[in-house]
């Protein structure tokens, strides 16, 4: 997810958005001991969490306490199974930003990885950029680079994550979680398996886990909406249509959350961050052939990694 500074926007006399006056941004200078703190939380909390998953804890850790489980070698073993192949995607799809911002000369900040002592360890990562992107080509480049960058290592984790998952007998059951399966993840699968019998499921191995936290990533980050990369992309492709759309598809958005309520926290975020893109400087500037086929794939990455329901708890059982 990157997070640009937007310039001053220019009304004219009877109201109408002009321009955008690029704002000025004071010299930056990382504070490196920040981001690698901060990295190395996230990464702890990654590994201990991905150390966690049910099924794949060392059978000779089972019913043991957690102090002995937390000083042996090999529950930390297990666990970077998932928080390394997660933090290779996540800091490659933020620097994707970074590269393609620091090429057109922006002023950009290293990554900031966030650690959260729940869930799977953290809440992704971000970069900001220092100064007003001007216009849409660089909005463009700067946008898609990301979910293309972290899909493109996303992919092999996904192809070997699933290869060398378990195929089992899964009782349906009141209270089990089921995750959701993105039209990649299904092809993937279908590909790499052989086909399931009558009520086997996949265990997933926590590398092919981490692929599937990928792919919501990338999903998440390509919403319509300003601040997001995929309201970076789409404002960069269509303009003004995307205003217009813009608050129709954040109605979508909602109405899903009534099927998934994690898309209603996404809803809110929009409405924090902004719903409508903001005009740039050069609004007149078009994108040529090869940055529209850009946006296209990027958009395309979008359909392959949406999910509906991305996570379900099963309810109840019908007989």
């Amino acid at each position: 997810m990157s997070d640009p500074l937007q310039p001053e926007t220019v009304f004219g006399p009877d109201g109408s958005v002009l321009g955008a006056v690029p704002t000025s941004a004071p010299p930056y200078r990382p504070r490196w001991w920040l981001h690698g703190l901060l990295f190395a939380l996230t990464f702890l909390s990654t590994t201990f969490f991905g150390a966690l998953f049910a099924g794949w804890l060392p059978e000779e850790l089972i019913g043991a306490g957690a102090r002995s489980v937390l000083r042996s070698p090999r529950f930390w073993f297990e666990g970077l199974k998932f928080s390394v192949p997660l933090l290779t995607i996540l800091l490659c799809h933020e620097m994707g930003h970074y590269v393609m911002a620091r090429r057109h000369g922006l002023r950009v900040t290293p990554p900031f990885f966030i650690p959260a002592p729940f869930g799977i360890g953290t809440l992704g990562a971000v970069i900001r950029i220092k100064e007003p992107i001007r216009d849409k080509r660089q909005l463009l480049d700067i946008g898609a680079a990301g979910p293309i960058a972290g899909f493109v290592v996303t992919l092999p984790f996904l192809v070997w994550g699933i290869a060398v998952s378990r195929i089992a007998k899964v009782p349906l059951q009141k209270g089990i979680v089921v995750f959701g399966e993105p039209l990649l993840f299904s092809a993937v699968e279908r590909l790499v398996l052989p086909a399931l019998g009558p009520g086997q499921d996949i265990y997933l191995h926590p590398t092919a886990f981490a692929a599937w936290f990928g792919l919501l990533v990338t999903a998440l980050n390509m919403l319509p909406f300003a601040q997001l990369d995929g309201g970076h992309v789409a404002y960069a492709m269509f303009g003004a249509r995307h205003r217009k759309a813009a608050w129709p598809l954040w109605i979508i958005l909602f109405l899903l959350g009534f099927r998934w309520t994690g898309w209603w926290i996404w809803a809110l975020f929009a409405l924090v961050m902004g719903v409508v893109h903001p005009p740039l400087w050069d609004e007149a500037l078009p994108l040529d052939p090869r940055r529209r086929r850009i946006g296209w794939f990027a958009l395309l990455l979008f359909v392959l990694c949406f999910m509906p329901e991305p996570v379900r708890i099963v309810a109840a059982i019908l007989p």
